[in-house]
This record gives structure tokens, sequence and C-alpha cells, in this order.
């Protein structure tokens, strides 16, 4: 199992970033497929998951500003971040399954301004 994510950056308060992550490894279309994020001194925390049925969830942190997609033809899976905030800031990771999943090295994230 590979997970590669990618996409992170610098960005003020209210800005927008699109996060990819691309699978290999496995049957990705069958997958349910997690983001999470781990800022610094807290708990990984699960954001969103896409089932393989296509039927979606959110924390509340998020609900309403990040959109999880999946492209089963690409074996990728994203996260369109918007209106964010500074304590989204946070390195983000895609897991495979579950949220104690297989995981990449994640993608760096950090709103400021």
């Amino acid at each position: 199992v590979q997970l590669q994510a990618s996409g992170g950056g610098l960005v003020q308060p209210g800005g927008s970033l699109r996060l990819s992550c691309t699978a290999s490894g496995f049957p990705f279309s069958d997958s349910w497929m997690y983001w999470l994020r781990q800022a610094p001194g807290k708990e990984l925390e699960d954001i969103s998951y896409i089932t393989s049925a296509d039927t979606i969830w959110y924390s509340d942190s998020v609900k309403g500003r990040f959109t999880i997609t999946r492209d089963n033809a690409k074996d990728t899976v994203y996260l369109q971040m918007n209106s964010l905030k500074p304590e989204d800031t946070a390195r983000y990771y895609c897991a495979k399954g579950s949220i104690y999943g297989p995981r990449g090295q994640g993608t760096q994230v950090t709103v400021s301004s």
C-alpha cells in the first residue's frame, strides 16, 4: 500500500487549497478513504471519509468548508479546503480503510497571515 499526499502549502486565512492523495497497491475503488490531520501537540483527528459507494462524512470542524471527492480512474482522493482558518494548520494525511489504516507521509498545510 502506498499513499502519496500533495497540495499542501502556506495560505492566508480565508484562502483555499486542494489536497490530492494518489494510491497504489490495493483496489482503490473498493476502499473507504479517509482524510486525517494532526496539529503540533495534538492528537490525530479524522476529518472526512468517502466510502466505496460515495457516502461521505465530515467532522463538525470542517463541515461546510471542506469537500472530499474521489476519482477511481486515477486512484486519487481529493480534499478541497475553502475558508481556511489558522486552526486548520496541521499535517494532513490520507488513510486507507480506517483512521488506523495505512497512511503516507502527509502534506503540511499552514494557514497564516
